[in-house]
Formats: C-alpha cells, sequence, structure tokens
C-alpha cells in the first residue's frame, strides 16, 4: 500500500515525515513556504493519518513504505525531513537507501535508545472510551485531567475525527502504537554510513538531543552539523516554524 501523501509545488522533490501521534496536517505552514521553490511530499507514515493501519511498526518497515512510495512517484534522489519518529525513519531510510537520498534533515532526535517518556500520555488515550462522547470538548476535558499540557492536548485532538454521530475515533491507530511503543523508543541498528549532507536541527528547550550524542550522530552521518533553535522546545517546526524554515533553507541552498 501506498502511504497518503500530498505533492505540493515543483522542483527537487522534498519528502517531509511528522513525529509519534501526527499527520502531515502537522507541516502544512512549514510546507507550503518549502513548495514556491520545490516539490514537497508531506507524508503520513504508517498508523497514522489518513495512511493504512497494520498490526506492525518498525523503522525498518517504515523505511519500506518511503521506498515503496518514493519507487511509486518515480523521484529522483530527494531531501529528507524527519521529526521525532519520523527523524528516525528518515535516518533509517538514508542508511539504508543512500542512493535515494540527496540530503537529510533530522529535527530533534538522535539515533540513539530512548526511554519512554510518552507512557502517561499512552496511558490517558487508552482509558478514554469514545464510543459515547457528545464532542471534541467533552473528548478534551477527559484527556485535561491526564493530561494538563493545553498545547500536548490540542496536538492529539488534531487526530480525532467522528466515526458517526454518536463516536469518535483516533487517526492513529492508539492500539499498535501502544503495543510497538518500545520499538519506537529503538536505536538504529549499527554499521551503516550516510556520508551525504546531513543536518541535525534542536530546539534549545528540548532534552532528546545534547552534546554527548554527537559522538554518535558522527558515527552514523560523518557529514553532519548541529543547529540549536533558540526559545524552541521538542516541536521546533510548531515553537519557531519562522526560524526552523529559514534553518533548512540555509542548508539547501
Amino acid at each position: 500500500m501506498i502511504l497518503f501523501h500530498q505533492d505540493l509545488g515543483e522542483g527537487t522533490p522534498i519528502i517531509i515525515l511528522h513525529g509519534l501521534f501526527g499527520s502531515l496536517d502537522n507541516w502544512r505552514t512549514i510546507s507550503l513556504k518549502l513548495a514556491e521553490n520545490y516539490r514537497v511530499i508531506p507524508v503520513d507514515l504508517r498508523n497514522h493519518g489518513h495512511s493504512f493501519h497494520d498490526d506492525e511498526h518498525s523503522y525498518e518497515l517504515m523505511a519500506e513504505d518511503i521506498k515503496r512510495l518514493v519507487d511509486h512517484l518515480d523521484l529522483p534522489p530527494a531531501i529528507l525531513i524527519g521529526h521525532s519518529m519520523g527523524g528516525k525513519a528518515a535516518m533509517y531510510f538514508a542508511l539504508n537507501y543512500p542512493e535515494k537520498v540527496s540530503k537529510l534533515i533530522v529535527a530533534d532526535i538522535a539515533p540513539r535508545v530512548y526511554s519512554p517518556t510518552h507512557n502517561s500520555i499512552i496511558e490517558a488515550l487508552n482509558s478514554l472510551d469514545l464510543t459515547n462522547e457528545d464532542s471534541r470538548n467533552q473528548v478534551d476535558l477527559k484527556l485535561s485531567k491526564m493530561i494538563p499540557d493545553f498545547g500536548t492536548r490540542q496536538f492529539l485532538l488534531k487526530g480525532l475525527y467522528r466515526t458517526d454521530k454518536e463516536s469518535f475515533g483516533w487517526r492513529f491507530n492508539l492500539k499498535t502504537l501502544t503495543e510497538k511503543y518500545p520499538e519506537i523508543n529503538s536505536g538504529l541498528p549499527k554499521g551503516k554510513v550516510f556520508s551525504n549532507p546531513t543536518l541535525f536541527i534542536k530546539g534549545e528547550n528540548s532534552n532528546y538531543v545534547s552534546n554527548s550524542d554527537l559522538n554518535e550522530i558522527i558515527s552514523f552521518f560523518p557529514n553532519a552539523d548541529l543547529v540549536t533553535i533558540p526559545k524552541a522546545g521538542h516541536w521546533i517546526h510548531a515553537d519557531a516554524p519562522t526560524a526552523f524554515t529559514a534553518t533548512v533553507v540555509d542548508f539547501l541552498e
């Protein structure tokens, strides 16, 4: 199956991969800006957005999905931009199919193993019964008791949709993502190198990437640079879209 995607603009292709519980809609503003000079292809990864749901979820499978899309669109070597989980998927793809990637941009994630930081969110989502909810506000109210951060709830609620007049559902496959969460936190397998230009972008207020990650980053991506976006957290593209886009454009040009 081909991943759900959009195809915007003309020129050198840029494929954009979102993070856990996200979708291509999270990248709409940046996609439209980049599409002024590039062919931009934002993607819904498996078990997210409008793409297919499956019982399996791994970086190997996500890379195969991306390859299938690249072959389907008959793309020349593309620029990959990936955030968080999508950043690891982009790294995995570049390491295994380097001939299909001209440049790589990774947003706020390193190639290492991560400790589970989403357990409370996953527990909160699984505690909801969406079959008898009257409104999005009611869902938000129930979530607020377990997830007090407004921004996090608004991000998650972008994946909420009506299945019928009396029920809601999640665009993301909560069951599979819950079961495969340890795999999402896994590190990249050693042994392969991607030597093309690579940019890692981190948020100043995020702890996902630190200076201690640099040696491991360079071991996989010897031609990598690291840029920090001031006053931005893990969701850099949402916290500082102008600075993030300018950093991407500077690297590409």
